[in-house]
């Protein structure tokens, strides 16, 4: 597996980035990668299906030029930003393997993260809901997947040392929430690790067997993917 660090100008160009290298994957030009990035400034993601009135505090954010886009997984709406580090995992799905549905490929990437993490922090990273990593019920993981025919997008952030308060004010309680987070609010239902952001991306480069640079990113088509989705109001509030 090839192991990319790479964090693009603008959030528009990290989305894009893992869109296209699921593409390259896809049509055979790209293999297997795990790539890590850090937000430079802060900005709302939607999942694929989200709606921006009922997911975002549009007012608050217009207000603080907090900008708002969409990723093309699943999943729920989040704020990205400085002291959040993601992760982005373009696997190869084969027939049989733990790739082969969404269930699966969650409980067995999410266990590979919850072992190296456990193991890291020293403290007990457990599961929860669907795609949720939390310690003592906090969570601190939120992750989602797109799926083509051949390869998979598998990626997600941790909170290292974000602002929680922001979170607060830019996103109301989200429209479908897991049972584990008893109605609390997003202060009262979030941590930060406090953990260096070298520390988590060895333990998971390790956990993946990710030590070989990635070559080639797909420049030309990332300014493609900003220009005609990711930049463009049409794809973001289309719903």
């Amino acid at each position: 597996m090839r192991c990319c660090n790479l964090t693009l100008p603008t959030p528009e160009e990290n989305l894009a980035c893992d869109e296209a290298l699921l593409d390259c994957a896809e049509e055979g030009d790209l293999g297997e990668v795990l790539r890590f990035w850090e937000p430079a400034r802060p900005f709302v993601v939607l999942g694929y299906a989200n709606r921006v009135a009922r997911e975002v505090n549009v007012g608050f954010c217009k207000r603080h030029r907090i900008p708002i886009l969409r990723r093309c997984s699943g999943g729920g709406t989040v704020l990205q930003g400085p002291g959040c580090l993601n992760y982005s995992l373009i696997l190869r799905m084969e027939q049989g393997g733990p790739f082969s549905g969404i269930t699966s490929t969650n409980r067995f990437i999410l266990a590979r993260h919850q072992a190296a993490l456990t193991a890291l922090l020293n403290a007990p990273v457990r599961i929860q809901g669907h795609t949720d990593l939390a310690i003592g019920g906090l969570k601190f993981s939120g992750n989602s997947q797109r799926r083509k025919r051949r390869f998979l997008l598998f990626h997600g952030s941790f909170l290292l040392n974000m602002d929680i308060a922001l979170i607060e004010r830019a996103l109301p309680f989200p429209s479908k929430a897991p049972e584990y987070r008893q109605k609390r609010s997003h202060q009262d239902f979030l941590r930060n690790l406090e953990a260096p952001a070298q520390a988590l991306r060895t333990a998971l480069a390790n956990a993946w067997g990710a030590s070989q640079p990635l070559g080639h990113i797909p420049s030309s088509r990332i300014e493609v993917l900003v220009n005609e989705q990711y930049g463009a109001r049409e794809w973001t509030f289309k719903l």
